[in-house]
Formats: C-alpha cells, structure tokens, sequence
C-alpha cells in the first residue's frame, strides 16, 4: 500500500504549484501563517479530491440524485483512503456531546459497528452465533445414526413464578411432559412450582431416533419448538440419568452464559438512545453516590454527637430504633466514634443487612414491644430520598452527601 499521500500542482486558492508528501497512517498536523493555504490544501484538495473519487464509485442511478463535484485544482493526487471532514463548530454546551457527537463521526462508527461488527459475549467472550432452522436439522441429522434425542422447547429459562397458567396452556396445546428444574416430569392439571424459586421449564415437543427415515418428522419438530420458544431449541440425549444438551438459537445466542442478542442496529451503539444507554448513568457517562467522607467528615465523633451528618443527633423515631438494633448486632452503641468501626461495620451501615432481620424494640401503651425488621442501609436511603422526594429541599438535603463518579 502507498505509504504517502503524494499531491503535485496543487493550485486551489492560495496555492501556487504546491508540491507535498503526507505520511499515511500518522497525525498529520498543518501549520501556517493565516491565508497561506491550509485550508486549501487539506479541505479544499485532498478532501475534496477525495469526496470526488467516492461519488465516482457510484452507480449512475445514485450520481444523478447527488450530483458532481468539480475536480480541485491539481495536477496529480495519489494515496488518498477514504476521506471524512470534520469542521470547528461552534455548539451550546451540552452533558451529552462529545467529540464524536459534534463532529458527527459516531454517526460512522455506530453504522459501521451496526453492519460489520461481530458480536461477543461479554460473559464468557465466546462469539455469538445463530442458525436457521435448516442449519439446526442438519447439525440433528448429523448425529449418529440411532441416536435418541429429546427435542426441548426452553419457555421458561431462569425466572420465578408458579407458571400454572402456562402448564394449562401447554396441556391445552397437547403437550403432557416438561424438563422442569433438570426433572422429567408429567403436565397434570391444577400444576404449580413453588413461585419465589427460579425456574428453568423446557416442553418436551417430540422424541425420536436420528434416522434418515425420519428426517421430515424431526425438521417439523424443530420447528415447532423453535416457534413455542422465541427461536429456540435443545436438543437432548439422555446418557444413563444425565442429559447432555445442546442449544441452539435463532438469535444472536452464546450457549456457555445463555445471553442473547439482538441483531446489531445502529441505536444500540447510541449512549442518546434507550436502547443504547447504560441503564445505570442514562448514557452520561457519570452517576451520583453516596460519599462516607460527606456522611462522616469527623471519624472522631458518634451518632450521638452528630457524626452522622444525614441523620443528626438520635431522637425518638423509627430509624434511630432500627439503627441501635443494628448497632447491637456488631457490638457498636450510639457513642461509638466511626474511628473504631471496622470497614465490614461501615459496609453493612451503607449498603444494609440484607435479608436479615433486626429485632427494634418499641414502647407502646405503657409496655415494650418487639418486631423484626430488614435494615436496606444509608446508601438506599439517601438515594430513594433524592429520586423520589417531591420537596426540592429534602432532594438538596440527599444530594449534599453524594458525590459524582464515573459509571462502573
């Protein structure tokens, strides 16, 4: 390949029989005094020879709709790839702009992730890959001959839910057995799984012998699965009490982590687009987070000398209850300084207990009471404070112990 762009004779403007050999593949940077042909040589030469040579590439259908360009006045260009112009603008300041938005070259490059791009898995890094129904019979009929295979339509992958509708509705459709949870079982009537477990449900569609004889049953099978399923199967073959499966999709589809993808478009690589922006930052690239150095600035202070800025001095409400039980749980009281709070005690005040439960203990007509609570933390505090809060002075409250950060 060139290793130069060689431009000879250039007369454009102010140029006189310019003569110039520009490195490819190099940031090439063009100096000079004002109106001595800068912008001659690069906007209005080598880019718009370059421009020039594109539409001529063009079908005379497409060149009668976009017309032609004048030939710069040059003698000779060699070397030129094809060519993208970006001008100076100025623009309105803007959260969302960048040197890609303004100059307009995201706009290629989300076309061209969108049409030549290949997609991976971000899970495992394995390549994505999808079949046609075709392409899935073919791999079936090239098992060994003899082979027995369960064709599986997954309708149910990794969600909760008691699915009695739907073990109804595949009754209904003539279909009595299921892979439920790994299980064969049988389809009855009134059927339900336990709703707060994740299940995996996969319709036994037909089971048959790998024969050549049966080719046309097991090609509408594979269909009809392939249907039930939103594009797609398993086939399984059953080797002493274990299965071994094999998935096959009609998307996008990594086997190893189960994800799927759609077919790439350019607003999935759009940060201004719904379907393109992380759902954490909106696609601004910054969030805001609870910050302990605003909650806490004096290490040397306890809750009960106000350290913690958020809530203030402890007072007869609920949530200084819920913290004292919480509190009790790791050794700690209201007079404790943050200093000697271990990081994991810090941890669980932030982000919360989980699913356990502290025991907050109330006065309630003239004796003491005890109910069990989960404790979500500071952190879902402030944040559902500043979300959610109608007054703009309780989401000012929140906002001053937050700090912005770069989205993970």
């Amino acid at each position: 390949m060139q290793q130069n762009i060689i431009v000879r004779g250039a007369r454009e403007h102010n140029l006189k029989n310019f003569d110039i050999d520009i490195p490819r593949d190099q940031f090439v940077v063009i100096t000079g005094l004002s109106g001595s042909g800068k912008s001659s040589l690069a906007f209005d030469t080598i880019y718009a020879e370059g421009q020039r040579r594109f539409l001529e590439s063009l079908s005379a259908y497409a060149r009668q709709f976009l017309g032609m360009m004048e030939r710069p006045e040059v003698d000779f260009i060699d070397g030129l790839s094809p060519v993208i112009s970006i001008d100076q603008k100025t623009t309105n300041r803007n959260p969302r702009s960048t040197v890609g938005t303004v100059t307009e070259i995201y706009d290629f490059l989300r076309l061209l992730y969108a049409r030549v791009g290949i997609p991976y898995s971000y899970i495992s890094g394995n390549k994505m890959e999808k079949q046609s129904a075709d392409q899935v019979v073919a791999a079936v009929m090239d098992m060994p001959e003899g082979s027995k295979v369960y064709c599986l339509a997954p309708v149910v992958r990794g969600r909760k839910g008691h699915y009695r509708e739907l073990f109804e509705q595949t009754i209904k459709q003539g279909f009595l057995t299921a892979r439920v949870d790994g299980e064969l079982v049988e389809l009855e009537k009134g059927m339900k799984l336990d709703r707060y477990k994740t299940h995996n449900i996969e319709v036994v569609v037909d089971r048959f012998v790998i024969s050549a004889k049966s080719e046309k049953r097991i090609s509408e099978s594979i269909r009809l699965a392939l249907e039930m399923a939103d594009g797609n199967v398993i086939l399984a073959t059953k080797k002493g009490d274990e299965f071994e499966d094999r998935l096959f999709s009609q998307k996008l589809f990594d086997a190893e982590s189960g994800i799927a993808y759609e077919d790439p478009a350019p607003n999935l690589f759009s940060f201004n687009s719904p379907y393109g922006a992380c759902p954490k930052c909106d696609g601004l690239g910054s969030t805001y987070d609870v910050s302990w150095e605003l909650l806490v600035p004096n290490k040397d202070q306890s809750i009960a000398e106000g350290g913690l800025r958020f809530l203030g001095i402890p007072r007869d409400v609920f949530v200084f209850k819920q913290l004292k039980a919480v509190l009790e749980s790791i050794g700690k009281d209201f007079e404790t300084p943050f200093k000697k709070y271990s990081e994991e005690d810090l941890d669980l005040l932030l982000n919360g207990g989980g699913t356990h439960k502290y025991s907050v203990s109330y006065d309630f007509k003239d004796s003491n009471v005890t109910y069990k609570h989960k404790f979500e933390g500071l952190r879902k505090m402030i944040i559902d404070q500043y979300e959610n809060s109608k007054s703009p002075k309780q989401r000012d409250k929140a906002k001053a112990y937050m700090s912005k950060i770069t989205c993970p």
